[in-house]
């Protein structure tokens, strides 16, 4: 049997992807060429458009999905003592194509996201995992993407590893950085990903020192004047005071973490004039959504920290996309059920825009589509015979696809833009 080779991807799924697989290589029908799609039945509630994410952290997971002894000891612990799957496992390393929308792409229902062609056995197999690290990562991208529109051009920081598991803390980072926020608390994603990291200081610090005046005399000698001292932890008034007269008026930021933020951001801004710091930022943090840095656009803020809201549930509601097979040796083939049917057929789309660059329609078909003027194909190649189409570094294919939503995002419809609840913002027409 195969090593163990360390860090492996092969057991985050779903014991009944095995137990298929069982079953197909006894009955004959593993080798069978199949299409698998990934897509989205509808937005939700209320949301508008969502954004792709998490593709390029499903590529790199792949060459780590393998089977070696410990995982085979581990699925033979569980009862999956069948030595036929066992045996195919020990050497399975998926050999398949891959295409899809690109990460940052904008994605409505029926948008075919990922497309998966392989022998059914190694297609089947990547259901779970396809599934838990794009539905993750773009609902926090779809989230967050709202979250920068709200903010309209005032940077946003993201700062939710505390409400989340460590390993979602990272990809949630990366997700939010690639639809335009600035930074994150994150260490490890600054790592990984290249992402601009920030952080300064808690309200433990204040009160560790016997009062506010030598704690912020301790930040400033260690991190600079252009540091943010955190001012709320006793009286805000009082905390700016100190925070200028220890600081002069070259202090960086202030930043405010409780109460009603838009009056204390607007009279933080006054007095902070008042004592000769007009450069001085007000950052604000403290359960920020959508909504509440809607409510703070006409207060004098200059940036937003934002964590629970975004990497919890409530802020950024499942993707809702799922995995179906679509084909098999050719012949398209659909589930029916109410409420949970499929489109048959492997998939081609493009986004149809007007004269001017508005898109208009997501246009998605079974079979090619007639390229009209202005159409833009959204399917592109992601890996072939089971190798990457691109060997860009994790750094590079994040600042390309920010980059791609940033401009994907500008040819939207006004409405779209709108936090309210409506429609989604294109129809899928299906050709």
């Amino acid at each position: 049997m195969a090593a163990s080779s360390g860090r492996t991807s092969s057991l985050f799924t779903d014991r009944y992807e095995l137990t298929m697989v069982a079953a197909a290589l006894a009955d004959g029908t593993a080798e069978r060429d199949s299409v698998f799609e990934v897509f989205a039945r509808r937005l939700p509630h209320g949301r508008r458009y969502g954004v792709v994410a998490g593709t390029a952290r499903l590529l790199d997971a792949l060459p780590q999905f393998r089977f070696g002894d410990d995982e085979l000891a581990a699925l033979r612990a569980q009862g999956l003592t069948d030595e036929r799957l066992l045996d195919w496992l020990a050497g399975f390393r998926f050999s398949g194509d891959i295409d899809g929308y690109a990460e940052g792409e904008l994605f409505f229902p029926g948008s075919p996201v990922l497309t998966v062609r392989a022998p059914f056995a190694e297609g089947v197999l990547l259901e779970t995992l396809a599934l838990s690290i794009l539905n993750h990562d773009s609902a926090i991208a779809s989230a967050a993407a709202r979250m920068v529109a709200a903010a309209c051009e005032r940077p946003v920081i993201e700062m939710g590893s505390r409400r989340t598991h460590e390993e979602a803390a990272v990809a949630a980072a990366r997700a939010a950085h690639l639809v335009g926020f600035s930074a994150s608390s994150n260490l490890e994603a600054g790592r990984r990903y290249g992402l601009p990291t920030t952080g300064t200081s808690a309200h433990a610090f204040t009160l560790l020192h016997d009062d506010e005046r030598s704690a912020f005399r301790s930040q400033v000698d260690t991190l600079g004047r252009g540091t943010t001292l955190l001012v709320d932890t006793y009286d805000v008034d009082q905390g700016i005071r100190t925070a200028i007269e220890v600081a002069g008026p070259e202090l960086g930021a202030i930043r405010l973490d409780s109460g009603d933020l838009p009056t204390l951001a607007r009279h933080a801004r006054e007095l902070l004039d008042e004592l000769g710091a007009p450069n001085t930022k007000v950052i604000v943090t403290s359960d920020l959504d959508e909504y509440a840095i809607a409510g703070l656009m006409a207060a004098p803020v200059d940036g937003y920290g934002v964590g629970t809201s975004l990497v919890t549930g409530s802020g950024a509601p499942t993707a809702g996309m799922v995995y179906k097979l679509v084909e098999r040796d050719g012949i398209p083939v659909a589930k029916k059920s109410e409420g949970k049917n499929s489109v048959g057929g492997r998939k081609f789309a493009v986004r149809r825009h007007d004269r001017r660059g508005t898109a208009l329609a997501e246009v998605v078909s079974s079979t090619p589509i007639e390229p009209r003027s202005g159409d833009r194909d959204l399917v592109v190649p992601l890996m072939r015979g089971g190798e990457r189409t691109s060997n860009a570094s994790s750094e590079t294919a994040l600042a390309e696809a920010r980059a791609h939503h940033e401009q994907v995002r500008a040819a939207l419809p006004q409405e779209a833009w709108a936090l309210s609840r409506g429609e989604p913002a294109l129809e899928t027409v299906t050709a």
